[in-house]
Order: structure tokens, then C-alpha cells, then sequence
């Protein structure tokens, strides 16, 4: 099982940007599908972007496509979020995760860290 460290976390005003960053510990991240997910105050956890293993396939969900890009540096060991044009609704806590290559919408772990708070608000 890989183990997830998220961070990068902050306090940004509308319209800016944000990069969060997944650091694998204990292991290497290459050959491994990852995703982030959040989580906003009173709602469930829902998918945000995913990347394959090798970094060839990205999938965003509805809701960032277009201002968030998920990226990986197999070198470091690390994931990566890059978030632009930052809204009041994606306040929430972030959380990344292995998924499963057939469908990077589920967690293969249900083992979830303690995730980086983002707050968009001015």
C-alpha cells in the first residue's frame, strides 16, 4: 500500500492560484495511478483529477476542467495539483489517493490522509 502526503494547502483570494503537492513515502510512485480528491464542509468527498501511471492520461472532473492540472514527476516521487482561477466552491480539503487504472474515480485505499485545506475567499 503507498502511503500519501498531501500539502500546499492555503488561503488564496478568487482568481488565484494554488499548486498541491502528493509526496509518496516509503515507496516509489512510478507504476502507480493516483488521484485527488476533496471534500467541502458538509459534503462527501467527490473526484477531482486523476493521472495515470505513466502520466500519459489525465482526467479532470466537470466541475476544474480547464483551471486545474494534474501532473507527475516519478523522479520525486510526487503529484502534483496546479489550480488556477480559484472559486469560493472549491474550498475543501484535499486529499490524494492510488486508484485504480480502469477507473481513476475510485480509491483503491480506503486508508485516506489528513489532506491539505484550501480556502478561496476574500
Amino acid at each position: 500500500q503507498v502511503r500519501l502526503v498531501e500539502s500546499g494547502g492555503a488561503l488564496v483570494q478568487p482568481g488565484g492560484s494554488l499548486r498541491l503537492s502528493c509526496a509518496a513515502s516509503g515507496i516509489t510512485l512510478d507504476s502507480h495511478t493516483v488521484a485527488w480528491f476533496r471534500q467541502a464542509p458538509g459534503k462527501e468527498r467527490e473526484f477531482v483529477a486523476g493521472i495515470n501511471w505513466d502520466g500519459s492520461k489525465t482526467t479532470y472532473a466537470d466541475s476544474v476542467k480547464g483551471r486545474f492540472t494534474i501532473s507527475r514527476d516519478d523522479a520525486k516521487d510526487t503529484v502534483y495539483l496546479q489550480m488556477n482561477t480559484l472559486k469560493p466552491e472549491d474550498t475543501a480539503v484535499y486529499f490524494c489517493n492510488e486508484v485504480y487504472y480502469s477507473d481513476v474515480r475510485v480509491s483503491r485505499s480506503d486508508s485516506w490522509g489528513q489532506g491539505t485545506q484550501v480556502t478561496v475567499s476574500s
